[in-house]
């Protein structure tokens, strides 16, 4: 059980990014007040948690109607996490874990980034939303380990929505190389765990079966 929670906790940490989000959201918000910002942080978190809780439960019951196996899904899941753990190591930013170009240009000329960009994707994000998915389906018929994920993904939400309300004060603490550091190590954690997604895949599949 300890070993889905650590699993689950830095996998979260991981692909939504709480300190990215931090340093994001605190130059998208500059020019607004403080408690637009607690505002918006609030509102945000509260969205994007409801958009990857939405996921993490009703996620298989999609891919099910849709005839995706378990072990395609953990060979995709692999793949794409393991393409986020490289930007993360190399901190380059990418539309998995982050905004791209364009979303965050538009994003500043609005007043409410609540929603957009922030609840989604910078928050509910394609890298989060199927690392939910991916764990949940992995602990297929434990409702115990399943109640450990769901747990994990709302404690990494509650850190992301410390550091949302603590932005400014995170960013002149850790500086550019603190925060890079701390992500280049969380993408050595997430690629090593999406290679193991990748290599449970393609044993489930049989491809490799002699």
């Amino acid at each position: 059980m300890n070993e889905t929670a650590i699993v689950a906790l830095a996998t979260f940490f991981a692909t939504i990014g709480p300190l990215d989000i931090a340093a994001m959201f605190a130059a998208l918000t500059a020019h607004q007040s403080a408690e637009q910002r607690r505002s918006m942080a609030v509102r945000g978190t509260l969205i994007g948690g409801g958009i990857l809780l939405t996921f993490a439960l009703v996620g298989e019951t999609l891919l099910a109607s849709l005839g995706i196996s378990l072990a395609a899904l953990r060979a995709a899941g692999g793949i794409l996490l393991l393409l986020i753990a490289i930007d993360m190591v190399f901190a380059r930013h990418s539309g998995g874990t982050s905004t791209t170009d364009e979303e965050e240009q538009e994003a500043i000329t609005k007043d409410d980034i609540s929603v957009f960009p922030l609840a989604t994707p910078l928050i509910a994000g394609p890298g989060a939303m199927g690392a939910a998915i991916l764990l949940m389906v992995n602990q297929e018929g434990d409702l115990v380990k399943q109640g450990i994920i769901l747990a994990s993904l709302l404690a990494i939400l509650l850190v992301t929505l410390v550091s949302l309300l603590l932005a400014s004060k995170i960013q002149r603490w850790l500086g550019v190389t603190g925060m890079h550091v701390i992500t280049r190590v969380m993408g050595v954690l997430l690629a090593a765990l999406a290679v193991q997604f990748m290599f449970d895949g393609i044993a489930q599949s049989g491809l490799m079966g002699g």
